[in-house]
C-alpha cells in the first residue's frame, strides 16, 4: 500500500477540513497509516479559526461543506497571505471529480488536488509533492 517512492520523508501535522464523519475517520486513519497526525475541523470557517491559533505542515480541504466551502475557505485564507506573508501548504479534495477540477483549484490557489475516495499512495504523493522536506 506505501510504496517506497511514496513514503513519508517526515511526520507531518495534517489540519482535516472535512464535514463528513465517516471522512473524517478515514483521513486521520489513513494520515496515521502514513506516519502523520491530523486534526479534523467540519467546516471552512472553523479550519480559519483553527489556522489562526496552530500551525500545520498542510490542510486537506473538503471542496463541499457547510457554512463555508472549502474554496471559499482557500480564497480566505490566500487573501490573508497577501497582506500577512508566509503561505499554507492546502490540498482540495472531492468526490465530485469532473474533468478541469484540479485546473480549476489550482487556479483558486490550491496547492494540490485528491479525488475521493482518496487512496493512501495518492495521498502521501500528493503530500509529498508539495510539502518538501
Amino acid at each position: 500500500m506505501n510504496s517506497p517512492a511514496n513514503r513519508a520523508t517526515r511526520p507531518l501535522k495534517v489540519l482535516v477540513a472535512e464535514d463528513n464523519i465517516i471522512n473524517q475517520r478515514l483521513a486521520v486513519a489513513m494520515l496515521h497509516e502514513l506516519g502523520h497526525t491530523g486534526v479534523v475541523v467540519g467546516d471552512g470557517a472553523k479550519a480559519l479559526k483553527c489556522l489562526a491559533k496552530l500551525k500545520f505542515d498542510v490542510v486537506l480541504m473538503d471542496v463541499m461543506m457547510p457554512v463555508m466551502d472549502g474554496l471559499e475557505a482557500l480564497v480566505a485564507i490566500r487573501s490573508q497571505e497577501q497582506s500577512q506573508g508566509g503561505h499554507q501548504p492546502i490540498i482540495m479534495a472531492t468526490a465530485h471529480n469532473e474533468p478541469g477540477d484540479a485546473a480549476r483549484f489550482k487556479r483558486a490557489g490550491a496547492d494540490g488536488f485528491v479525488a475521493k475516495p482518496m487512496e493512501p499512495d495518492r495521498l502521501q504523493a500528493e503530500l509529498n509533492r508539495i510539502v518538501r522536506a
